[in-house]
């Protein structure tokens, strides 16, 4: 049996290099999958705990709402990246001022 701390080790590493490719990329695409990266870094530690809890499965239950809700934004994000390509011929997020006046 694996123990807690190892899975949550896991999620850390991987929570932690979705940050760091959130934030050295300069491509829309790539800072979206960062973030896929580390929500399903929480999907990770949200299951680990609820190994250890196994009692009420409210640790799965929350991941599966976290899924649910990383479904929603990948297509609002695709949609966006699609709205932006089309408009700037570009997907760097330097050149994502659609928004300024």
């Amino acid at each position: 049996m694996i123990p807690t701390e190892h899975y949550v080790a896991l999620s850390a590493i991987l929570f932690a290099i979705g940050g760091v490719g959130f934030l050295v990329r300069r491509n829309v695409i790539s800072a979206l999958m960062s973030i896929e990266i580390m929500l399903n870094a929480v999907n990770i530690a949200l299951v680990a705990f609820n190994r250890a809890q196994p009692i009420a499965h409210t640790g799965q239950m929350f991941s599966f709402f976290l899924i649910a809700a990383e479904a929603a934004e990948v297509a609002v994000g695709l949609a966006i990246v699609i709205s932006l390509f089309r408009i700037r011929r570009t997907v760097r997020t330097d050149d994502a001022d659609l928004l300024k006046n």
